[in-house]
């Protein structure tokens, strides 16, 4: 696995290059300290995932990763920040990025790595569970002027509540095949990339006092 490292901290940068090719798996191509070093090196190198820092001087993390999302869009990016701001989190999540994790816990960063490798999102607990308190109540949610049905809003909600498909399966009583087709169908509905995003919506969009 080829990643880069971008923190603006050059110590800490060269400390976890040093730490994760310990490991044997992890390729460290390069790493760089700011959010112009993240889209230089991104477009120089376009690494298997970019493990960057927010707080930057200068362009921050999120900007950067905008940015490399807007010509990469099938970029990963995995956020590693000191910082659990509610703004970042939000739009770390609402971008497309593939985590967001902190960096009190180090030892999951490869961990982390590994998933997002694997197709997955790494969001810690301590950051999807914070999300129903960041947001403030709206207006209803007007499901049929989004084509969701009765169903979907079921699956919706099972899946902000951090159900699997076998587990939604099991409740509704329906096979994990139509669960998967119900959620790639609501995914294409509402133009979201996988069902992390599907969750972000559910208390972004449809129950933001919850």
């Amino acid at each position: 696995m080829n990643i880069i490292v971008i923190d603006d901290d050059k110590l800490v940068a060269i400390s976890l290059k040093t730490i994760l090719e310990a490991s044997g798996m992890i390729s460290v191509i390069d790493i760089g300290n700011s959010g112009s070093d993240a889209i230089r090196l991104y477009e120089k190198n376009q690494p298997d995932i970019m493990l960057m820092d927010i707080r930057m001087n200068g362009m921050n993390g999120i900007e950067a990763g905008e940015i490399i999302l807007k010509k990469y869009p099938d970029a990963r990016l995995l956020y590693l920040t000191t910082f659990s701001d509610d703004e970042y989190i939000i739009k770390a999540l609402n971008m497309g990025a593939k985590g967001y994790i902190l960096k009190q816990d180090f030892e999951g960063i490869a961990p982390a790595l590994e998933a997002v490798m694997r197709g997955q999102s790494v969001f810690g607990d301590q950051v999807m569970n914070r999300l129903p308190e960041l947001m403030k109540q709206g207006e209803p949610y007007d499901f049929a002027a989004h084509g969701i049905s009765e169903k979907e809003r079921e699956i919706i909600e099972l899946v902000a509540r951090g159900l699997n498909n076998k587990e939604i399966s099991s409740k509704l009583f329906l096979s994990e095949g139509t669960v998967r087709n119900y959620i790639s169908t609501l995914l294409e509905k509402l133009a979201l990339r996988d069902r992390t995003q599907l969750a972000v919506y559910y208390y972004t969009e449809i129950h933001p006092h919850e």
